[in-house]
C-alpha cells in the first residue's frame, strides 16, 4: 500500500482545510500517512489555533516556512523528517488560494517535486462568466500550467469536472470527482430539538459570552419557547457568508407565518480583522428579542448540537464553493436551507436540503416544512443517507484507491 503525504494546513490551525486533512488522517490506515503543514509560529501561518488542542504526534511536520516561502526542498526536507511508512510515497495537497498565494511558485514546487503528486481543490467555481467553461480566469490560468505537471487533482462537485474537462479535454483522465467528506454525529442525530435546544442553552448560559447577552437569552427563553421557530447560522463570521440575510430572511418568514415567533440566531467568531468588521455590522443587526449574533467558537462537540436545535441551518452565501460547515449540518441531519450557488447548490440538492436561486421562493420552502413537520423527516433521513455514502470512512478508503492507482501508473 502506499504512504500518502498530505500537504497543507493541520490542527491546531483553525481552518477549514486543516479540518479536511485531519478527518482523512483520522480514517486513514495506521502508519501509512504523513502530514507535512505550516510552521504555527514566528514567520509562519499566523492562524488563530484551537484552544487546548493537543499537537499531534509522530506523523506531522510542521517546517513549510509561510504561505510565500514555500518550496519543493521544504517538502522533501518534511518526508524525510517523517520518516516513511513503507510503500511508494504519494504527495497530495491541499489547494485554496487563499493558502498557496503565489500560483506561479505552487507550481513551480510541483514541477521540481519527482514523486506521485495528486491535488485537491477547494474553492474552484463552475458558474463564472470570465471563461467559456465556467470557470474563472485565475483558475483557468492555474490549471493551464499546472495540469502539465501534476498526476491527477480531485475536486467536489460534477460541476467542477465537467468545467475542467470542457477546458482542458486533453486532461480529463487527470480529473477525478471525490465528494466532501460528512462527519458523523450519532449523538446528535438521536436527540430530540427539545433537548438539543436545551443543550445549547446550557452550553451558552455557561459560556464565555457577555453576562447581558446571557441574559437576554434567558428572559428572552430563545431556547426554551415551544413556540419558536429558530433559523440559524454557524460558522466564521465572514462577510462573503452575507450573514445579514439571514435577520432579512427572519423578518419575512414572521410576516409570512405571524402566530409563530420567528427568532434569527447567528454563532460565530472571528479570526481576521475584516471579519472583525463585519461583525460589527451584525452587531448593529441585532435586537436581543428576535435577533442575535453570539460571538463565539462552538467546539466540535456542540457544532452538531446547535445545528440540530436549528429548525433551520439557513446559508446564502454571496460567492463559494463548497462549505465544511454544511458538511457538519448534514452530518448531523439537520435542515438546511441554501442558495443554489457552484458546489454547495449541487450538494445541497443531492443531499435533498432545501434549495433554490431565488430566495423568496426558497422562504415558501422553509414555510413549508415548518407548517408541516413531517416534511422535516424526510429531509432528514435524506440528509443521514448521504452523510453515510461520503463518510470520513469511505472517503479516507477512496482517497487510498486512487492514490495506489496513481502510483501503479509512475511505476509501469
Amino acid at each position: 500500500m502506499v504512504s500518502i503525504y498530505f500537504v497543507g494546513t493541520y490542527n491546531p490551525m483553525m481552518c477549514g482545510i486543516a479540518d479536511y486533512t485531519g478527518y482523512i488522517t483520522g480514517e486513514s490506515p495506521p502508519k501509512k500517512w504523513g502530514v507535512i503543514s505550516f510552521e504555527l509560529e514566528g514567520e509562519g501561518y499566523r492562524e488563530p489555533l484551537i484552544k487546548n488542542s493537543g499537537m499531534p504526534a509522530g506523523q506531522v511536520w510542521y517546517g513549510i516556512p509561510s504561505h510565500t516561502q514555500f518550496s519543493a526542498s521544504a517538502i522533501l526536507k518534511g518526508i524525510e523528517r517523517l520518516g516513511g511508512g513503507g510503500g511508494k510515497p504519494v504527495l497530495w495537497f491541499q489547494h485554496e488560494f487563499g493558502i498557496w498565494r503565489d500560483s506561479q511558485k505552487f507550481v513551480t514546487m510541483l514541477k521540481d517535486l519527482h514523486l506521485s503528486k495528486i491535488v485537491t481543490f477547494h474553492s474552484l467555481h463552475f458558474q463564472s462568466a470570465e471563461t467559456p467553461s465556467g470557470l474563472r480566469k485565475g483558475e483557468y490560468e492555474l490549471l493551464q500550467v499546472l495540469l502539465p505537471n501534476i498526476d491527477a487533482i480531485t475536486v467536489f462537485s460534477h460541476g467542477v469536472h465537467r468545467a475542467i474537462t470542457l477546458a482542458f479535454p486533453s486532461y480529463r483522465k487527470k480529473v477525478h470527482k471525490l465528494k466532501h467528506g460528512i462527519l458523523l454525529y450519532p449523538e446528535a442525530t438521536r436527540l430530540k430539538q427539545k433537548e438539543a435546544r436545551e443543550k445549547l442553552s446550557d452550553f451558552l448560559l455557561e459560556s464565555d459570552l457577555e453576562q447581558v447577552i446571557k441574559e437576554k437569552l434567558n428572559r428572552e427563553r430563545v431556547f426554551l419557547d415551544s413556540n419558536a421557530v429558530i433559523i440559524g447560522q454557524t460558522g466564521f463570521l465572514d462577510p462573503g457568508k452575507h450573514s445579514e440575510l439571514l435577520y432579512t430572511a427572519r423578518d419575512r418568514l414572521q410576516r409570512m407565518i405571524p402566530h409563530k415567533r420567528i427568532i434569527a440566531v447567528r454563532i460565530g467568531g472571528t479570526r481576521e480583522s475584516t471579519q472583525k468588521t463585519y461583525a460589527e455590522k451584525l452587531r448593529r443587526r441585532q435586537d436581543g428579542i428576535n435577533k442575535y449574533l453570539l460571538e463565539l467558537w462552538l467546539p466540535e462537540r456542540m457544532l452538531p448540537i446547535a445545528q440540530r436545535a436549528f429548525d433551520i441551518n439557513f446559508y446564502w452565501p454571496r460567492d463559494c464553493s463548497q462549505s465544511g460547515i454544511l458538511a457538519h449540518a448534514l452530518g448531523a441531519g439537520a435542515i438546511i436551507a441554501g442558495r443554489d450557488l457552484e458546489g454547495v447548490g449541487e450538494t445541497l440538492k443531492e443531499a435533498g436540503a432545501l434549495v433554490d436561486t431565488d430566495l423568496r421562493r426558497l422562504l415558501m420552502k422553509v414555510k413549508d416544512v415548518i407548517l408541516n413537520p413531517e416534511l422535516s423527516e424526510k429531509i432528514e433521513e435524506k440528509a443521514l443517507k448521504y452523510a453515510a455514502k461520503f463518510s470520513w470512512k469511505n472517503q479516507a478508503r477512496r482517497h487510498y484507491e486512487l492514490a495506489e492507482r496513481v502510483a501503479a501508473s509512475e511505476a509501469s
